[in-house]
């Protein structure tokens, strides 16, 4: 499991260092217009002045406040109604059909909306993360909650376990694998409900600082900007997966960073 990490690394390293190269080679001739597409060499220096005046460790600071708080609720919510309507046939009948009719809605529709209901602050941006990530989690939970193997409950109710016990003992580790993939897709979700929360209202964050670049003509620091959203991205899910392989070493196994 470990040389097929390595592997991985090396030839992620091999296959990024080939895109820079050739973006380098690219930018530099006269193919096109290094305004428009400027080398990775003109990015990195924004970048690191970016850090150093602190505009963008700012950004980045603000932007995964809102992705967080968002991701949260949004996930804990999901797990919650998923698990009761995978369980619960009522609730599935009554609650299902809503939660279906709102769940193909993209939250850049609902950006109006949230700025009316919440304002231009701070719970706008966290109303749009939740909304973006409640739905995979949600209906992942729903999933794994409902085909859990009727063996299992028979030995678990035959060996005296009932109501609360079966639930976190048996119905939760049964549904963990989809509950787990729900949240990896919320949180790339997360980051791209942001940029849209950002970009629409926002004073700060790594979507607006995009959006505002734009509205000046700097590309080397929307670039710096996308490109930095790329790698909160990455990173959180690399994080995530270290802390579920921590908390569930079964899980382990089927993990991409194993």
């Amino acid at each position: 499991m470990k040389t097929y990490s390595y592997k991985n690394a090396i030839m992620a390293m091999i296959s990024v260092s080939a895109f820079l190269f050739i973006w380098q080679i690219v930018s530099t001739s006269s193919l096109i217009n290094s305004a428009l597409i400027p080398p990775p060499t003109k990015v990195l220096r924004t970048a690191v002045t970016m850090v150093g005046t602190g505009e963008l460790l700012q950004d980045i600071f603000v932007s995964l406040q809102r992705a967080l708080i968002g991701f949260f609720f949004g996930s804990l919510l999901g797990i919650l109604l998923g698990i009761a309507t995978g369980r619960n046939r009522i609730i599935d009948r009554s609650i299902g059909p809503l939660v279906q009719l709102l769940r193909p809605i993209p939250s850049i529709a609902i950006v109006p909306l949230a700025i009316v209901w919440f304002g231009l602050g701070e719970m706008s941006k966290y109303f749009l993360v939740f909304w973006g990530v409640f739905f995979p989690v949600w209906i992942n939970t729903h999933i794994g909650a409902s085909n859990v193997q009727k063996n299992f409950l028979w030995v678990a109710r035959s060996l005296g376990a009932k109501g609360s016990r079966v639930l976190y003992e048996v119905i939760f580790p049964a549904a963990a694998p989809f509950i787990i993939a729900g949240m990896r897709t919320g949180i790339a979700i997360a980051f791209i409900c942001l940029v849209a929360a950002e970009m629409a209202g926002a004073y700060g964050g790594v979507g607006y600082r995009v959006y505002v670049s734009h509205l000046v003509f700097r590309v080397d620091k929307m670039m710096v900007g996308i490109i930095t959203l790329g790698l909160m991205g990455a990173v959180a899910d690399m994080l995530f997966v270290g802390i579920v392989n921590w908390l569930l070493p079964w899980y382990r196994k089927n993990s991409d960073y194993a």
